[in-house]
């Protein structure tokens, strides 16, 4: 994940940085090998176990870089704008292509992708106009455990588990559906707490 934040972790401010620097790269690159991470989940079809386990490690890889460019631009205090606008881009764009393609495949119910693509798009335009108005309502540690749980569920779609297997992954599928929903509604609490004693901007 990219930072999009305006300080280092260790609290001191980041610097503007160019726009041609390894995390931007890596984001770049995540964002190329999204259609690629769909081609290769199609022809697996839920069946083919060796097209399966190239999509499998496609998916690992590209989460692989979405933590890494985050970790490499926090530890070099790199902030950029293409980078606040291209990270957030590239994370929803892979969850979401991997999310439809399982249900393409019939190997997940079609209103799991409902409900997480609904709150994921609909709590980023939140959160965008919010910033508008001079509010930001940062990352949560529960929005952090949403996109572990739901990584990790695609990842047990993706991969070619034995059949007992199924219910297990359906219920880590379940558990980030019930933790997408309700850190979607804790992002609108917060955001109306803020409404109610405005500060600026961090």
């Amino acid at each position: 994940m990219g930072v999009s934040a305006s300080t280092t972790s260790g609290g001191s401010p980041a610097r503007a940085s160019s726009n041609w620097n390894l995390p931007n790269f890596l984001t770049c690159l995540r964002i190329v090998f999204v259609p690629v991470f769909a081609w290769l989940a199609l022809r697996a079809d839920n069946t083919h176990m060796g097209w399966m386990w190239a999509a499998f490690g496609l998916f690992a890889a590209l989460m692989v870089t979405d933590k890494l460019d985050g970790d490499i631009a926090r530890a070099r205090g790199i902030v950029t704008d293409f980078g606040k606008i291209a990270d957030p881009i590239a994370d929803k764009a892979l969850m979401i292509t991997a999310l439809v393609c399982l249900n393409l495949v019939g190997a997940m119910p079609a209103w799991v992708t409902a409900v997480i693509v609904v709150r994921e798009l609909g709590i980023t335009l939140w959160r965008m106009v919010l910033l508008r108005q001079g509010r930001v309502v940062p990352a949560s540690k529960g929005g952090k455990l949403k996109t572990v749980l739901q990584s990790l569920a695609v990842a047990m779609y993706l991969c070619p588990l034995p059949g007992w297997m199924t219910w297990p992954t359906h219920a880590v599928m379940g558990v980030a559906v019930v933790v997408t929903v309700v850190t979607g509604v804790q992002y609108i609490l917060d955001g109306r707490r803020q409404g109610a004693a405005p500060r600026p901007a961090a």
